[in-house]
């Protein structure tokens, strides 16, 4: 006899796991299933920058809402999310600057903290190139998060609630009788639900398409590298989006920082079970002539670790969440596009509420596929992951 739930999440990185966790939390019995441990894909590699620089509102105010939740985590969680306060950075370049003026604008209208520093005060960052900046957008309550001890905080505070995680149980395939997906089948067992909500990150496109459920969706490589500067030099002690030299970087204490490459740039589609997890060495050595151009104390640095993870991309690079016109029981939470770390916890809050209460506003309801086969893609000022 088959298991039944009220709902299966299908993935427990940060999407799967604070899903979880908001369906539990309205009384429904969840059962959450992981290939491997929570956090063991995408997410734990990710730069987990918390920010809340996008140019939509939709995207700004999910952002906005993440950063109140992820403050709240030791109240609402019982636990710690790993979320620091450094402040955020964003350096933009001269053809930006229209496109961050407007942002910075309409994101204080809708209560995030954040203001505009032009070029005669970039000054005051003395680790600061300010070459070819033309300004900076700068959030006080930006920064960043430890995304496994985020996931993890989601995840359990999701089983004191009653939900199922089962981790080390790959979800064959999806179960679909007709127009609905009636549950998943595991190596052991099926498990029947009222709703099966895909959050498998880069495995969700071969899940989806497996029970012939149309899912644009790229899965490419994203390489990462970690530097340790030299002692006694001026240092930025904030997450920085640096899209003059299009690199980001985010402390980890001590001297370190992650740095990566962000958008436009070269994306390498691959097969998210059999790909490089290890970095170029081409790719190192452009990352460390942009760092050291914008950052000169981060000459004579090194390199303390590199490697690769997975993006799962989208067609406009927003997520795709909800249920879809004319297939019932079944609902998307995927395409994080490398940014969608920071608006998991907002965007579960409200999908939570969709899902049992059929109630979702309008901003929000165009982030269900439905978009894709209705033409009606989100368009954003930067282009790629910036929003």
């Amino acid at each position: 006899m088959a298991d039944r739930f009220d709902a299966v999440v299908v993935g427990c990185g940060i999407a799967g796991a604070s899903l979880a966790y908001f369906l539990a939390d309205r009384g429904l019995s969840v059962a959450l299933v992981e290939r491997g441990q929570p956090a063991s894909g995408g997410t734990g590699l990710s730069a987990a920058i918390v920010r809340q620089h996008y140019s939509t509102r939709l995207m700004a105010r999910l952002a906005l809402r993440s950063v109140r939740i992820f403050q709240d985590a030791p109240r609402r969680l019982g636990r710690d999310a790993g979320y620091r306060k450094t402040g955020y950075l964003f350096l933009t370049p001269p053809d930006a600057l229209d496109a961050t003026m407007k942002a910075v604008a309409m994101q204080r209208e809708i209560g995030i903290d954040t203001e505009i520093i032009g070029r005669e005060r970039l000054s005051k960052f003395a680790w600061l190139n300010p070459e070819g900046v033309a300004a900076a957008a700068f959030e006080r309550d930006g920064g960043f998060a430890d995304p496994e001890r985020a996931t993890l905080a989601f995840a359990e505070a999701a089983v004191d609630k009653g939900t199922i995680l089962m981790t080390r149980t790959p979800v064959r395939r999806l179960l679909r009788s007709g127009d609905r997906v009636e549950g998943v089948e595991l190596d052991d067992k099926t498990i029947l639900a009222d709703w099966v909500v895909n959050a498998a990150g880069p495995w969700a496109g071969s899940l989806a398409n497996n029970a012939g459920i149309e899912m644009k969706m790229r899965t490419v490589r994203e390489q990462d590298t970690i530097w340790e500067a030299r002692a006694g030099r001026p240092l930025p002690q904030t997450s920085v989006s640096n899209a003059v030299d299009a690199i980001y970087i985010r402390p980890l204490g001590d001297r370190r920082y992650i740095v990566g490459r962000g958008f436009p740039k070269d994306y390498v589609d691959v097969d998210p079970y059999n790909y490089k997890t290890t970095a170029d060495p081409e790719f190192i050595a452009d990352v460390q002539s942009r760092l050291t151009h914008r950052i000169p104390a981060f000459e004579g640095a090194r390199v303390i670790n590199s490697y690769a993870a997975l993006y799962d991309v989208t067609a406009d690079w927003y997520q795709y969440v909800g249920p879809r016109t004319g297939l019932g029981g079944y609902a998307d939470f995927c395409g994080g596009s490398g940014h969608g770390f920071k608006v998991a916890p907002a965007i579960a809050e409200e999908l939570a509420v969709w899902l049992v209460e059929g109630k979702v506003g309008e901003d929000f309801r165009q982030m269900s596929y439905d978009r894709v086969a209705e033409n009606r893609l989100f368009i954003h000022a930067y282009g790629g992951n910036r929003g």
